[in-house]
């Protein structure tokens, strides 16, 4: 709620929301930053470089040593007050890479013709000071899941019978998937790995808690497979582009939304080519045409 911009709100014991003054249609009531701990700290998506946001991230910290600050990915609502806060605390940024790691080949692929991210916006510069790989247990107990799909570089952390679970897993949306960063095939299978863990609470990088994050899990799955099947049987009449086909699902959204939601769609086509239910008619590219197999 916009009530709770800048304020400390405690969502679970020893972690307390910071909510960011950045409200957009991609951001929902504004990207939510994390302190986490009692005495030796964690900051969890610093967000975007505010200086009213840093103010309140520096009150809710209050003074109190801090360990690290952790980036679950590199979109610019999520990192870009990384480094100046680092340097504040005198602790490194931690992440799983830069904006390009964890892509999939495919994605390195499309990065390479030339088509940028979109959405959110890339933090094109960001680089941590630690790299963490999938399963390392980082400083304070926090587990380290590679949870790639809304972008290459995405974690989700473990800790204390909750996760956080960034921008993968949101209550308010289902999470943007936008090519070469977004890879729908990725966002599946973290999708299922994160069903599979016994966390009974979620807490996202925008929006409120989760707190059957099974079941949301199971809508999201469930969301993107309806979605897929809708452009097969779009495709049924014959070759269409992502825009033609974005133009024919997306009829309950404004239009000023559709360059978004071709993204989606686009990542879409490419998980339905990686399992052969559907081709590009020339080069894999958001322009081509694709046509059912």
């Amino acid at each position: 709620m916009s009530d709770e911009i800048g304020i400390a709100v405690e969502v679970s014991p020893q972690v307390m929301r910071v909510r960011c003054g950045n409200p957009s249609p991609m951001t929902y009531t504004g990207t939510n930053s994390y302190v986490v701990g009692a005495d030796r700290l964690t900051v969890i998506d610093p967000g975007p470089d505010m200086d009213d946001h840093c103010a309140a991230l520096l009150a809710a910290i209050a003074g109190r040593s801090v360990a690290q600050i952790i980036v679950t990915h590199s979109h610019s609502d999520h990192s870009p007050m990384a480094r100046g806060l680092a340097a504040q605390l005198d602790c490194p940024v931690v992440a799983f890479g830069n904006s390009a790691a964890g892509r999939s080949t495919v994605m390195q692929g499309i990065a390479q013709s030339g088509l940028a991210g979109g959405g959110e916006g890339v933090d094109a510069g960001f680089a941590p000071d630690i790299i963490t790989p999938d399963g390392t247990t980082l400083p304070g107990g926090f587990e380290v899941l590679h949870t790639p799909g809304h972008m290459g570089n995405h974690i989700s952390l473990a800790w204390n019978g909750v996760m956080f679970s960034g921008d993968l897993v949101m209550g308010w949306a289902s999470s943007l998937v936008s090519p070469p960063d977004g890879d729908l095939t990725d966002f599946m299978a973290s999708c299922a790995r994160l069903a599979a863990r016994p966390e009974g609470i979620f807490h996202a990088g925008h929006g409120d808690p989760i707190t059957d994050p099974k079941g949301r899990l199971q809508w999201l799955m469930d969301h993107r497979n309806a979605r897929s099947d809708q452009i097969i049987e779009a495709l049924q009449k014959g070759p269409l582009t992502a825009d033609a086909l974005t133009a024919q699902i997306y009829t309950d959204v404004p239009k000023a939304m559709h360059t978004a939601a071709a993204r989606n769609v686009f990542a879409h086509l490419v998980d339905l080519v990686g399992r052969e239910r559907v081709a590009p008619i020339g080069p894999l590219a958001q322009d081509a045409q694709f046509a059912l197999i």
